[in-house]
């Protein structure tokens, strides 16, 4: 009755199946889809990618504009920068100077400085006391002579070294006047400064100067100066740099502007070149999601289509099978009935087994009995066979040491009468040696003593040498330090004649009087005059204190009124500054006293939660988190304290692998119940626990899934725990090299199996 019940039911089932025709023409369908979207994405790649170089070109060519714009920017800034730098150390003074009327040609700066020295500072206003008012100059004036009519820049650079030459070897001079732009004042004042590169001591006329580009300046009634007009110098070297960087500013400007334009163009292509990029990459994700959408598409209907195929050859398998269930059970049931008719009358039958089986048993109990015999009798027969190999070894023992004591013996006779013999033949030899050790130590006295008187002569010897080293070192660094001194009294007498020439010739240079009527001609007293030394150790102070002053900053006081500017400036913001920082520690406080209280509050929930869940993974025991190491919750780690049912209170690091395995899971799900999350991704959780424990887990997961809307997904290869999931998903080799995705959804197949 039952194979024909089960029968029927697969072949309702059977019949029941639904066509497959509707799901190949979904698969077909899909697969079009599929194409078309997979050719849109490629196309939306090669646009992508067209994009992305497009971008990466422009990125690098913008890199390299903000480059070239940052270099011009910073080159303009620094030509402004200058340009207003030497603008106001280059204003006039209230007061009107010739230094305010003439420009000297680049690198003629100094020599102009050189030739009018402090002249420079008298202006050219007729009613001043003093002022420049200009003179003729007549066309065969002789201090005209030597200058040539020609100004060396402009000849070509190879005959600038040349120009100056002449077939006497001797260089000529050039006009300072062809180098300068002065007024007219200054004409005959110029026209008679010769420049030459350096001075060759030529004769000079009345009234002309010879100067060097360097400043070196020699005048015709013969004053000399190495160095003049520093200030001056560098005043018009300032101006001369002044025109320079106007005439460049020009270039640098428009350099800025092209600069800018060339980036704004390059932003220009970023922009446009990102917008296509944007465009390509949603187009690119509409296609992949379409193409996804139509993969999936072909995976469920192939997957329904496999599993119609599968439903109907497992239900065709199972009506064959109970339709041979059903004829076999038909045929059996026919053959038992006639073996029952067929059947004799069995008790005497059961009452010759009885007794058969009484005496089976009493046999094999004798057999049982003389097997434990047998083998005492062997254990007792191993014990002596081994206490008699054991005699026989130590027997054979004793014996060969008994053989070795009996050579040891005689070897040690034989060593006795040895030992005899060598004392009878050593028996005089003491007396022998002590009679020379006698002779040898008389011998040894007398070499002692004439070694000693020897060393004594020595020493008196090695004494006398080294009184006389010593006096002749004395006598050799006396002689040295009288050379010394009578060569430092020769050197300083030479210097000393030498300093009085030469201040005699500088006297008479500079006062235009030799040196013994200096006092009257200056008005001082000669008597107060202190030593050489102090005088000039005074002077060479003075001209230190001097130099060390350095160059008149003329705009000293702007840029002192600026650094002030500045310093009130840094004050407001060193207060603002000030204040920024209480308020951020204000505001890291606040902060601080807030995540405390979230920290708490959440630590307190996720603790419940955990002592909960922990004692119904275990049923029973207990666990708590705790907060250590520190009494500040922020910066306090965790530990985990765990009591398994029948253990003592310990950390989670001691416990075993189930039972850490356990608790991090009651510790996962009590985060997720504090604040729950869409999908939760367990990986292997359930490897190191039994059955038993896995049950547990399981029944703790539906509960999880009923409480939350948490969506878990469970890598697993445990039976019992896939066999609890609604949905399965694996891969499998359909044939060899193919790898397929394989969903099994367990719900829908309970549901199915419910309603058969």
């Amino acid at each position: 009755a039952r194979a024909e019940r089960e029968a029927r039911n697969a072949a309702d089932a059977l019949a029941a199946l639904p066509d497959a025709a509707p799901l190949e023409a979904t698969r077909s369908g899909a697969e079009q889809t599929l194409a078309a979207s997979e050719a849109e994405a490629e196309q939306a790649r090669g646009d992508l990618a067209r994009a992305e170089s497009d971008e990466k070109t422009a990125l690098a060519a913008r890199d390299e504009a903000q480059g070239r714009r940052a270099a011009a920017r910073a080159e303009l800034a620094a030509l402004e920068s200058e340009a207003a730098t030497l603008a106001r150390a280059t204003q006039r003074s209230g007061r009107d100077r010739l230094l305010d009327h003439v420009r000297a040609a680049p690198g003629y700066e100094r020599a102009l400085a050189a030739a009018l020295g402090d002249d420079l500072e008298i202006g050219l206003d007729a009613g001043a006391e003093a002022h420049w008012a200009g003179a003729d100059i007549l066309p065969d004036d002789p201090a005209l002579s030597s200058v040539r009519a020609e100004p060396v820049e402009a000849l070509p650079s190879s005959a600038k070294k040349d120009s100056a030459s002449t077939s006497s070897g001797r260089t000529e001079g050039v006009a300072l006047a062809l180098h300068v732009t002065a007024p007219v004042q200054l004409a005959r004042r110029l026209a008679q400064v010769v420049v030459v590169p350096e001075d060759d001591g030529r004769p000079l006329a009345v009234g002309q100067r010879l100067v060097t580009r360097t400043g070196q300046l020699r005048r015709w009634d013969g004053f000399v100066a190495k160095s003049g007009g520093a200030a001056a110098a560098e005043r018009l070297e300032r101006l001369n740099r002044l025109a320079a960087i106007e005439a460049a500013l020009p270039d640098a400007r428009a350099a800025v502007e092209a600069a800018d334009n060339a980036l704004a163009e390059i932003e220009t292509r970023i922009a446009a070149a990102r917008t296509a990029a944007g465009t390509a990459r949603t187009a690119l994700t509409r296609a992949e999601a379409a193409a996804r959408e139509a993969r999936q598409n072909i995976d469920r209907a192939v997957t329904q289509i496999e599993r119609l195929a599968g439903q109907r050859t497992d239900l065709t398998a199972r009506a064959t099978h109970t339709a041979t269930e059903r004829d076999a059970a038909a045929t059996e049931v026919a053959t038992a009935e006639a073996a029952i008719v067929a059947l004799p009358d069995t008790s005497a039958t059961a009452g010759e087994v009885a007794t058969l089986q009484r005496e089976a048993e009493a046999r094999r109990a004798a057999v049982v009995q003389a097997r434990a015999d047998r083998a005492s009798r062997e254990r007792a027969g191993a014990a002596a066979r081994e206490r008699l190999a054991a005699s026989q070894a130590e027997t054979k023992s004793w014996k060969s040491r008994a053989g070795d004591a009996a050579r040891r013996i005689a070897d040690m006779a034989k060593r006795e009468s040895e030992i005899a013999r060598d004392r009878e033949a050593l028996a005089g030899r003491p007396a022998a040696l002590e009679a020379d050790i006698a002779a040898l130590a008389a011998r040894h006295d007398s070499e002692r003593s004439a070694a000693d008187a020897l060393a004594a002569t020595e020493r008196e010897a090695e004494a006398a040498l080294r009184r006389c080293e010593e006096a002749a070192r004395i006598a050799g660094e006396a002689l040295a330090a009288t050379r010394e001194a009578r060569a430092g009294a020769l050197a300083r007498a030479e210097n000393q004649e030498q300093r009085r020439v030469e201040l005699g010739q500088l006297s008479g240079e500079r006062f235009e009087c030799p040196a013994p009527v200096l006092p009257t001609k200056a008005g001082f007293d000669s008597a107060t005059v202190r030593a050489p030394q102090e005088e000039s150790a005074a002077h060479d102070k003075l001209t230190l204190d001097r130099e060390r002053l350095g160059p008149v900053n003329l705009v000293a006081e702007q840029e002192l009124a600026e650094l002030e500017a500045g310093a009130v400036g840094n004050a407001a913001e060193r207060e603002e500054l000030g204040l920024a920082v209480n308020q951020l520690r204000g505001s890291i406080g606040t902060l601080n006293r807030e995540g405390r209280q979230r920290l708490l509050a959440a630590f307190e929930a996720v603790n419940g939660h955990f002592q909960r869940l922990f004692t119904t993974l275990f049923n029973g025991g207990q666990a708590h988190l705790e907060l250590v190491d520190s009494d500040d919750p922020l910066e306090a780690g965790l530990e985990i304290m765990a009591q398994p049912p029948g253990k003592r209170l310990q950390s989670l690091t001691l416990l075993s692998g189930g039972e850490q395995a356990l608790t991090a899971v009651a510790l996962i799900f009590g985060l997720f119940l504090t604040n729950p999350a869409p999908i939760c991704v367990l990986d292997e959780v359930d490897a190191p626990l039994d059955d038993a424990n896995i049950e547990r887990f399981c029944d703790l997961l539906d509960r999880m899934t009923r409480e939350t809307q948490t969506r878990y997904l469970i890598v697993t290869h445990n039976a019992v725990t896939m066999s609890r999931m609604h949905r399965l998903f694996g891969v499998t080799m359909i044939e060899r090299g193919v790898s397929r995705l394989v969903s099994v959804d367990l719900q829908g197949a309970e549901t199915l199996l419910a309603a058969e």
